[in-house]
């Protein structure tokens, strides 16, 4: 770790926690987060910025005027929701919400938004506009993409968007991001297989629709291994089955749900019509009636080259040139910032907590040593961004 985090920020490390431990024991879930937007702009309008609501139902932009003069304009954005988990920590501040947990670190993410922009906005030595976006409903929900359709880029007008992520289990402190795709496209399925019911002793007086579903499961992971070309990547991964009610019947139905993941366009194509052909094919070979709902959902999250030069040019003066891994792999998650990405030019990193519960974990909880790290990297990137001309 080098100077470039900011003393001003280290020095309200309590504060900081504060906020975001609040934050944590009330989570709440997409488009559901609306005692999480209330505190949100309660605290932005405290350090005396004008904060726009309603983009996406709980979502809200607040605004910062540059002392400096005219410049450009930027957009930094932090998830708000949590997850449908049970939490496990017992921590003092542990969700106050049964069944609802803030396992990804979108606590976090709000309070090192915030901190930067309470710091900004008491030293706003840049020339341009800082519009700090905080949006909800990333998990699963798209509501990255409902915010831009909803007009986030027409009413608040950007030149670059950026977004950073926790990353536990990689050394503290440390920035993570690669070119071209690092998240990949998300799409899911949902098959349902008809059958006719019979006793089990008597399974040819029917139409076995688990039969079909065991074939249905391994003729699908054909897809990947003899498929996609080995070169590229892809998941696909079968999650839920659900069928019968008893040991001695056969049941009429059994549905499957799962997930598919790519990079790109090509190979998205070619997953999605290889598993349709192979649903279509397991029902004539078993004779049961098989109808498929697959769904696309977030597209790979694609960073854009010049925007990324200076979100690790942000990171190196945060933490040091070896602190930066320019090459991080592709991740096999999805990341509903691809939306903003796709509609302007932008920019993700992940930011790393060091040893501690994957994300998504019942035992998970976010560092707070990290949000120092955090919210001076957003005050580094807007003042390499907005610097006077």
């Amino acid at each position: 770790m080098t100077d470039g985090i900011l003393p001003a920020l280290a020095a309200r490390l309590d504060e900081l926690t504060a906020w975001r431990r609040e934050l944590h024991s009330f989570p709440e879930t997409a488009f559901e987060e609306h005692r999480t937007s209330d505190y949100l702009a309660a605290r932005l309008e405290g350090f005396g910025l004008p904060v726009h609501r309603g983009l996406a139902g709980t979502g809200l932009v607040a605004t910062l005027e540059g002392r400096r003069g005219a410049g450009p304009a930027i957009g930094l954005r932090a998830d708000i929701d949590a997850l449908d988990i049970a939490e496990a920590t017992n921590l003092p501040w542990r969700s106050t919400r049964p069944g609802k947990m803030h396992a990804c670190g979108h606590d976090g993410h709000m309070t090192m938004l915030l901190g930067a922009a309470q710091h900004l906005a008491a030293h706003p030595d840049f020339a341009g506009t800082v519009h700090f976006i905080f949006q909800p409903a990333e998990e699963n929900e798209g509501g990255g993409k409902v915010m831009v359709e909803e007009g986030l880029f027409e009413r608040f007008p950007v030149q670059g968007v950026y977004g950073l992520h926790n990353w536990p289990n990689a050394p503290f402190g440390t920035f993570l991001g690669r070119p071209g795709p690092m998240f990949a496209a998300f799409d899911i399925f949902e098959v349902r297989i008809g059958g006719r019911s019979a006793h089990a002793a008597m399974p040819h007086r029917g139409v076995d629709p688990v039969l079909a579903a065991s074939q249905l499961v391994a003729a699908l992971q054909s897809i990947v291994s003899r498929n996609v070309d080995p070169a590229e990547a892809a998941v696909l991964t079968v999650t839920q089955i659900h069928g019968g009610d008893t040991w001695n019947v056969i049941p009429e139905e059994v549905v499957l749900r799962g997930t598919c993941r790519t990079f790109t366009a090509e190979v998205r194509d070619l997953v999605e019509a290889r598993f349709r052909e192979i649903c279509a094919g397991i029902g004539a070979a078993t004779g049961t009636a098989i109808t498929v709902d697959y769904q696309r959902r977030y597209p790979a999250m694609v960073n854009h080259p010049a925007e990324l030069d200076e979100a690790f040019a942000a990171a190196r003066a945060t933490s040091g040139e070896a602190s930066v891994i320019t090459d991080f792999p592709p991740i096999m998650a999805a990341e509903d910032f691809a939306y903003m990405l796709e509609a302007v030019p932008g920019a993700y990193i992940c930011l790393a907590s060091g040893p501690g519960p994957n994300l998504h974990n019942a035992h998970y909880d976010f560092n707070d040593a990290l949000l120092p790290v955090g919210a001076s990297y957003w005050v580094n990137l807007v003042q390499r961004l907005l610097a006077p001309r």
